[in-house]
């Protein structure tokens, strides 16, 4: 495993709910990251509880994220060290009532 790929997955497990994103909460740079946030603000999660990473800052985190999760686009949302998915599967999830349990608290 790359440094890249390791401080990936020591972000993803370290933290119950991680959202790797475009900006940051308080200041998205994408619209689909904003909504990403907005989805997340729904359900309840708290910012004390959401661990965002914006990508913007670091090209190594920008490209692995993408090849960590076989996922080719930015937002992505982990939960309980699991991928969700991106921010058309996260309001899709919402809509149907599935996210929300997935992300209240244990």
């Amino acid at each position: 495993m790359s440094d890249v790929q390791q401080r990936i997955d020591d972000i993803v497990k370290g933290n119950r709910v991680v959202l790797f994103m475009k900006g940051t909460a308080q200041f998205p740079q994408c619209g689909f990251s904003g909504r990403a946030v907005q989805v997340l603000k729904a359900c309840g999660v708290g910012t004390t509880e959401l661990k965002t990473v914006n990508v913007l800052e670091d090209e190594g985190i920008r490209q692995g994220i993408k090849d960590y999760a076989q996922w080719p686009t930015i937002p992505q949302l982990y939960v309980n060290g699991e991928f969700v998915g991106g921010s058309d599967i996260m309001m899709e999830m919402y809509q149907a009532g599935e996210l929300q349990p997935l992300l209240s608290p244990a």
